[in-house]
């Protein structure tokens, strides 16, 4: 758990520099940079999602984890939960809700999050998430001198998410494979796409809801692997 506190404590650290920054940064120049920053998560997202090297895989996932997503209606929940932290907290320090949201997604999808979260768990061995940790901590600044508090509360999410992985790593090492850890970065890797669609407002994804994609991958390329064998 040492690594996911860490982490944690980074974006913490990070945002409420950024929080402080805000204030001295005019509206004109908070909004080029969240295009910029837009922008910036898109090419991650493609990085992450040419990964793949079996696109049927990365597709099946999608529709599944988006059957499962709507059913479930995991993008409701967490706009009532970023209503309620907006409406707590007020816009004196920026919409606390969509900064939440936004920054949970981004630093909890990924193969660092997942892949370091297992070796913390497994093997002690947090290096994977001291790295993470210095490439949020600085990002975090950025995203909450945009986007404000919000990116500061996103370190709860961190905690329980990685946290869970590293608690159950010894479950999950024998299903993780390489090929799994693949596919599952590149169906995150869509989604952080989306994401960056949704910070550059070109469209309203609920990408929320196409969550249980990256769970269904690791199934489906499990699944494969054994039948070619």
């Amino acid at each position: 758990m040492k690594g996911t506190i860490v982490n944690a404590v980074a974006v913490l650290t990070g945002s409420l520099a950024g929080v402080i920054l805000r204030q001295g940064i005019p509206e004109r120049y908070q909004q080029t940079v969240m295009q910029g920053l837009g922008l910036a998560v898109g090419i991650i997202g493609l990085e992450m999602a040419l990964k793949t090297q079996n696109i049927l895989i990365v597709i099946i996932s999608l529709i599944l984890g988006a059957l499962c997503g709507e059913a479930i209606d995991i993008n409701r929940w967490l706009e009532r939960l970023g209503g309620r932290l907006t409406k707590k907290l007020g816009s004196k320090y920026g919409d606390a809700g969509q900064g939440f949201v936004t920054a949970s997604l981004v630093y909890c999808i990924g193969a660092m999050a997942v892949v370091g979260s297992i070796q913390d768990g497994l093997t002690g061995d947090a290096s994977t998430l001291y790295a993470k940790s210095m490439l949020d901590g600085v990002s975090s600044v950025v995203f909450a001198s945009t986007m404000g508090i919000g990116v500061a509360l996103s370190s709860v999410s961190i905690l329980l998410y990685q946290g869970a992985i590293t608690l159950l790593a010894a479950v999950f090492s024998s299903v993780l494979s390489e090929a799994v850890i693949r596919e599952m970065t590149a169906v995150g890797g869509v989604l952080i796409v989306g994401i960056s669609m949704l910070m550059l407002e070109i469209k309203k994804i609920k990408v929320a809801n196409l969550l249980p994609a990256i769970p269904v991958a690791a199934i489906v390329t499990y699944l494969i692997n054994i039948i070619k064998f």
